[in-house]
């Protein structure tokens, strides 16, 4: 049964931070926020299916589109992570869920990713904070700084 969900309008506020947890998984509440505000029209800077979410639907073996489909059927949260359990690809124990969550958590710019990105972006919103070092605390500053807030 489809919930009649408000969509989020993400020209006006962030959507969940990376950190905010869904099933156990990091990165699928932020996720479902930017989907369902494309949906809407308001997802405004943010984007669904971006390479963090590309992360998150690798590890689950989730189709992005097979689960905008069901954030457009109206589906609210409990009910999207009950279908993402039948129907994803990768059948991850807990235990999995929970490591892979919180190397997420950890996870800092590295040889492989954009360092340069990472560093000026910070440079730009927050040069002062020492303690901007993960993607997330990156992330949840952008959020906060983009909507006003002082870093």
């Amino acid at each position: 049964m489809a919930a009649n969900l408000a969509y989020p309008d993400l020209t006006q506020r962030p959507p969940r931070s990376p950190r905010v947890r869904l099933g156990g998984y990091v990165i699928l509440p932020r996720m479902l926020d930017k989907g369902r505000a494309l949906l809407a029209g308001k997802n405004g800077e943010y984007n669904y299916a971006c390479p963090l979410d590309q992360q998150w639907l690798t590890f689950a073996g989730v189709d992005a589109e097979a689960l905008k489909a069901q954030l457009a059927a109206g589906l609210g949260d409990g009910a999207v992570l009950e279908w993402i359990e039948k129907n994803a690809q990768h059948r991850r124990h807990p235990a999995e869920i929970a490591a892979w969550s919180a190397w997420q958590e950890q996870r800092t710019p590295g040889a492989v990713e954009l360092r340069d990105f990472f560093q000026g972006v910070h440079a730009k919103i927050a040069p002062a904070r020492a303690d901007i070092v993960t993607w997330f605390d990156l992330l949840d500053l952008d959020d906060y700084v983009s909507f006003g807030g002082q870093p």
